[in-house]
């Protein structure tokens, strides 16, 4: 099932690297982000779905398979 999530895009140093999703409540890793998503300090709203079947080397928290996005 898909969600929206609006939040603020902050790439993450941890292991090889991760840009991630950042909201007042919970910080998202973002799978496949496209390169025009990659950008510290986007306010965006990401449609997609959570992947509770996978884990990462960052594990900085759930990780959102990105279908679509918006400038929030």
């Amino acid at each position: 099932m898909t969600t929206k999530i609006t939040g603020t895009v902050k790439y993450q140093d941890l292991g090889v690297g991760t840009w991630s999703l950042v909201t007042p409540n919970q910080t998202y890793e973002l799978k496949d982000a496209p390169p025009p998503l990659r950008k510290e300090g986007l306010k965006v709203e990401v449609e997609g779905i959570i992947r509770d079947d996978m884990v990462t080397i960052a594990m900085i928290g759930p990780v959102l398979e990105v279908k679509s996005f918006k400038l929030d």
